[in-house]
Parts: C-alpha cells; structure tokens; sequence
C-alpha cells in the first residue's frame, strides 16, 4: 500500500533563534524534509515514523523566550510531491540569482541554481541565506579558493562554483546535509566542488582560503 505522510505545522513566535534550534531537533529524528514559511516551519515525516510525544518532548517547546505551537494532518503519498512543489516558490535574488526546484523552470538570470532541499538547511527562503547570496553577488569569486562551511544543500557553494572559484571546499557535520549537497552540486554541473562530512578538525594548519562561507 501507498505510504503516508505527515506534515506537521509549527507557528513559531518569535522565529529565531527558536526555528533553527526546532529543525536541529526534528533532524535527529526521521524526517525528510523541512519547508520554512512566515510564522514558523513544516516538517514531513512518513506517518509510520510519527510520533507526537516525540514533538512534546522537543527541549526548543520548553523555552520560556519563545512560543510554538503545532498542528499535523496526514497527505496520502500520491499527493506528496504535488503539496512539496505548491508550497516551495523559487526565489530571486536582485535580478541576478535564482534558487529553484527541479520542478520550477529555469530563469534567465546570471546564476541559476538548482536544488531539492531535502532536510537539508538552504534554500534561498531562510532570511541568512538570502542575504549570504546577496553579498556574494557583490564579491570577486574568479580564481578564488573557497571555504564553505556549514554548506547545507550547497547552494553557497553552488554559486562560488558558478561565479567562477577556482576551488570549492565544502564541509557539514551533517549526513543529510553532506550526501544532499553531493546530490545538488552534480545537478548544477559543479561536481569539481569539494564535499567533506565532518566539522573543523577537516581544517589544516595552512590551509588558505581567500573567501570563507559561514551562513
């Protein structure tokens, strides 16, 4: 039989630093992707592997600074990639960088990048990374050697690629994270970008970096 899904709705107020501490606890837990709105995130998960206690027992519902409440409901599988593409919009970036989905039609813009986030963080639509983009768009990236750190889906990445880095070093604790950016960085025809799972023990003494990412 099909499987479902459960999309569970989180209003969150005030957003940060509540929302990112929200998606690095739904990221121990099975979830596969996240979806970033307005007034919170969306989670979705296979309905076999929900659990709503293991939401009520979350340490970021606990913070006294902010208030989250959640709904959930239940999307058949079929609907699945439908509800995905309704509610993730391409964004623009000054007329000059588009992140999209596989499912968008490309832009005719400097940059265009591709990505299917997954559960990985960096998408274009969080505030951090629109502003990371922003500023790179101003940057010199030719013949650059490039650190990424912390790359989520890669899209920072991405973009050095494309701006022309000469070297791309690209590193996430994450596993998600790690083989999800392997993923976008082969759509967007930057496979010469360096991927690493790890933290900053991967940093040698010496190694330079002419532009350092941190988002």
């Amino acid at each position: 039989m099909p499987a479902e899904y459960r999309e569970v709705s989180f209003i969150i107020h005030p957003l940060e630093p509540a929302r990112e501490i929200l998606i690095a606890e739904l990221s121990l837990l099975p979830y596969d992707s996240f979806l970033e709105t307005e007034r919170g995130l969306k989670a979705y998960i296979k309905e076999a592997d929900f659990s709503e206690d293991a939401i009520r027992n979350l340490h970021v519902l606990a913070l006294q600074e902010s208030q989250i409440n959640f709904q959930t409901r239940i999307i058949p599988e079929e609907n699945w990639n439908a509800n995905w593409e309704a509610q993730f919009d391409p964004i623009l970036v000054d007329d000059k960088c588009s992140v999209r989905a596989p499912f968008h039609k490309p832009k005719e813009v400097a940059y265009d990048i591709e990505i299917m986030p997954k559960m990985s963080f960096g998408t274009g639509h969080h505030e951090t990374t629109f502003l990371m983009i922003r500023q790179m768009l101003q940057m010199e990236f030719s013949s650059k050697n490039v650190l990424d750190m912390g790359t989520g889906t890669g899209v920072l990445a991405i973009l050095a690629c494309k701006m022309g880095a000469r070297k791309v070093r690209a590193i996430d604790i994450d596993e998600w994270s790690y083989t999800n950016a392997l993923e976008n960085a082969e759509r967007n025809h930057c496979e010469g970008i360096r991927i690493e799972q790890g933290d900053t023990t991967l940093l040698g003494i010496g190694d330079g970096y002419d532009i350092i990412l941190a988002n």
